[in-house]
């Protein structure tokens, strides 16, 4: 009779043992996929990023270039106001 109680006991053993194999199986699957939802968000926003850094860059330098217009606009007003401007000291001349 004990052989067949540590026969019952071995097979429930064995099977908690699978039982247990196959929560750290889940368990590992679920993590990785948990690890790779988090690599894929941190790609996506990583992408994300880079536009919104281009799209600064590009808008920043834009800006630049109509101050430099507008500057360049504005001393040359003062240079004809002033008649140093080099298109009439060539006019004058003539």
């Amino acid at each position: 009779m004990s052989s067949q109680n540590f026969n019952a006991g071995q097979a429930k053993a064995m099977h908690r043992f699978a039982k247990a194999q196959e929560w750290v199986e889940s368990a590992k699957d679920t993590t990785q996929s948990a690890r790779d939802k988090t690599a894929d968000a941190d790609n996506a926003t990583s992408d994300s990023c880079q536009q919104k850094k281009e799209e600064a860059a590009g808008f920043l330098q834009q800006t630049g270039e109509q101050v430099m217009n507008m500057a360049h606009g504005a001393m040359e007003g003062v240079k004809n106001t002033l008649g140093v401007n080099d298109n009439t000291s060539h006019n004058h001349m003539k």
